[in-house]
């Protein structure tokens, strides 16, 4: 065994960089220029980018856009797939375990009046990569304030949508559609959602955050934090990093973390830089990226003013110091942008609104430890086919001769979990979702990892049923096993 692996190892070990460390770099151009819009790590690697306002003729100079556009990692290129049935911003994309993607709600526009209102949709539609093509799905049970969705991936695949005031529906992929769920103590204005280690959600608000239970379908009260429009960022240790915001007048740079065991919020070090509408990303050596945002809000003598004044600096929070440290400035500053974590490691800065407008411009950071997505080992040592696969606490391989079955226990080899992580990767095989029993390094061997997992039932019996892991938003190369 240590032989096979040791070679394995060699097989699919990291590759290097030519570019500096802790630095962005442009990367090519996105075909629109957008704000508010989402940007989704697909299974093959490459990003979605979808809606969003543009620069147009409509009330603020604004107006959302229906375009998508994928970026391709591998060529650093920007091209243009399906649109969406509907133009929307400030929506939210779910990537579903089928490799779809579920955009949900959003802002459709400003009515006729030249200072609005603008409205909220409870549309909803699915992003097929195989076709490029977006296609309607059911519509949420009610609409809600601007802003104010979130949406979460359940550890049993259906997703939450929660928005102001009190509103909860569950999306059922299998079925097409969103059921109502639970009760909100309290309305969660600019309300982040974290999937916690647990499988619960927490909604965090100055307005009162809450705690979603996916099995008794309820909301909780917990903990309240400081500011709102945050970024918030569930941290290998199982916290959360709730950073930056908006604070009558004003964006600050107050950080919290929030203790899932105790259900309080503990402020930890402050930001460089006070900062809003800016981004927040987990990467895989445990540390949070913050990019960009807006440097400055309040009020004026006629009401209230934004100040974009987009930031164009960088920081990163140390889980294990509990402190902000700097890292390369952006090419451009930018404000309401995304920033996806990539299967290399570096992150795609996408998007956002400029001093001068809104950027079509994109850029790579390049973390200095940059750990590729998860690969689970094969028997081949090319990453397909047969996986290394084990029956649990034997050294036989789960194979075409010898298959799983409903319910035994199977340990699973991969590289690239984070060392003493508390969050769990999931598990797919053949489409259904495996129980997690264990998930950690394999002594003995550097850099190798195993998840046990249990054997779902329901699974087609076949000799190449597909295996593959999702961890940290970042999807694994698929591997085989044989399943009766």
């Amino acid at each position: 065994m240590k032989t096979r692996f040791a070679l394995l190892l060699c097989v699919v070990g990291v590759s290097g960089y030519a570019q500096t460390p802790g630095t962005f770099t442009a990367t090519g151009s996105m075909i629109t220029g957008r704000f508010g819009h989402t940007a989704t790590l697909l299974p093959d690697g490459r990003v979605l980018i979808a809606g969003g306002y543009t620069n147009g003729v409509a009330p603020f100079g604004h107006a959302p856009t229906a375009a998508a556009e994928l970026y391709d990692p591998d060529t650093g290129t920007f091209t243009a797939t399906g649109k969406m049935t509907s133009a929307r911003a400030y929506h939210t994309a779910t990537l579903l375990r089928d490799g779809k993607v579920l955009i949900a709600a959003g802002s459709g526009g400003f009515g006729p009046s030249s200072v609005g209102p603008e409205y909220s949709l409870a549309s909803a539609e699915l992003y097929d990569p195989s076709t490029g093509t977006f296609a309607a799905t059911g519509d949420m049970t009610t609409s809600s304030i601007i802003e104010s969705y979130t949406a979460t991936l359940l550890p049993d695949g259906r997703v939450l949508i929660t928005g102001v005031p009190f509103t909860a529906d569950l999306y059922d992929p299998g079925m097409g559609t969103f059921t109502a769920t639970g009760s909100m103590t309290a309305p969660p204005p600019w309300a982040t959602a974290t999937l916690l280690p647990d499988g619960r959600v927490l909604l965090a608000s100055y307005g009162g955050s809450a705690l979603y239970d996916s099995r008794t379908g309820t909301f909780s009260p917990t903990g309240t934090q400081v500011g709102y429009e945050s970024q918030a960022t569930l941290l290998t240790n199982g916290k959360v990093l709730v950073a930056g915001g908006n604070v009558d007048p004003g964006p600050h740079t107050l950080a919290e973390v929030y203790d899932p065991s105790v259900g309080i919020f503990v402020f930890t070090g402050n930001m460089i830089a006070p900062r809003a509408n800016h981004t927040a990303t987990l990467l895989p050596d445990g540390k949070a990226l913050i990019t960009g945002g807006s440097s400055w809000t309040g009020w004026g003598t006629g009401g209230p003013m934004l100040y974009f004044c987009c930031l164009s600096s960088a920081e990163l929070y140390d889980t294990a110091t509990g402190q902000f440290v700097g890292t390369g400035s952006m090419t451009v500053g930018r404000a309401g942008h995304t920033a996806t974590l990539l299967n290399s490691g570096n992150v795609l800065i996408a998007g956002g609104a400029g001093d001068s407008g809104v950027p079509v411009t994109a850029e790579l950071y390049y973390p200095v430890t940059p750990i590729p997505a998860p690969m689970l080992l094969s028997l081949s040592g090319d990453g397909t086919g047969q996986g290394a696969i084990q029956h649990a606490g034997t050294y036989r391989i789960a194979s075409p001769e010898d298959p799983a079955g409903a319910g035994e226990y199977l340990s699973i080899y991969l590289t690239g979990l984070a060392d003493a992580s508390v969050i769990p990767p999931q598990v797919a095989i053949g489409g259904r979702q495996a129980e997690i029993t264990f998930f950690g390094n394999v002594p003995g061997y550097l850099g190798l990892n195993v998840v046990n997992v249990r054997m779902p039932s329901g699974v087609a019996p076949g000799p190449t049923v597909p295996v593959r892991l999702n961890y940290l938003g970042r999807a694994s190369n698929a591997v085989t096993i044989g399943v009766q």
